[in-house]
């Protein structure tokens, strides 16, 4: 469980989660019971991860991140400084009727700091969520969103740079 991985002295980590090696996790974080994080991963100061999650391998969670039940992460997905999840589309205090709603954020995905992704959505492959936006659908793959509600602004390539009106196969240097 523990094994080759660090953990900052403050973090509160259950025996039951599982961390990939070479994975930090830092300061006053919490990783919940039944919790998987893969391989390399970093676990930035104040990182709450509910029961549950999936977490792949290589993906950074800046500083303030919430997790909540019935996200996916991926590998290779950045999420920015306090952006957070919802698995409620009727919040209430007390509601028999709860039910998780998953969320997935696919391969190599970024997301911007203080960004809030809606439940029930998937972020796909390389998009690019910028900071602040509201997420409440979908995001194709290499997108680039932004606003509230979020709205497609353009095309990204794997590395994440802007690209002009179509994808261009050359556009990470190969």
């Amino acid at each position: 469980m523990l094994q080759d991985v660090f953990v900052h002295p403050t973090a509160e980590v259950s025996r039951m989660a599982n961390l990939g090696f070479g994975t930090k996790v830092w300061n006053h974080s919490q990783i919940r019971e039944e919790a998987i994080i893969g391989r390399n991963c970093i676990i930035g100061k104040n990182v709450y991860i509910d029961s549950g999650v999936r977490i792949g391998n290589h993906v950074k969670i800046q500083n303030g991140v919430n997790v909540y039940r019935g996200v996916t992460v991926e590998d290779d997905v950045f999420l920015g400084p306090n952006m957070t999840f919802t698995n409620d589309l009727y919040p209430r205090a007390f509601n028999n009727q709860w039910r998780v709603t998953k969320t997935v954020i696919k391969k190599g995905a970024s997301i911007g700091a203080n960004a809030t992704i809606v439940c029930g959505v998937c972020i796909n492959e390389y998009s690019l969520v910028a900071a602040g936006s509201v997420v409440t659908k979908d995001v194709p793959p290499y997108t680039l969103v932004a606003g509230n509600p979020a709205r497609i602004i353009g095309k990204v390539c794997k590395c994440g740079q802007p690209l002009n009106n179509h994808m261009d196969e050359y556009c990470c240097g190969k």
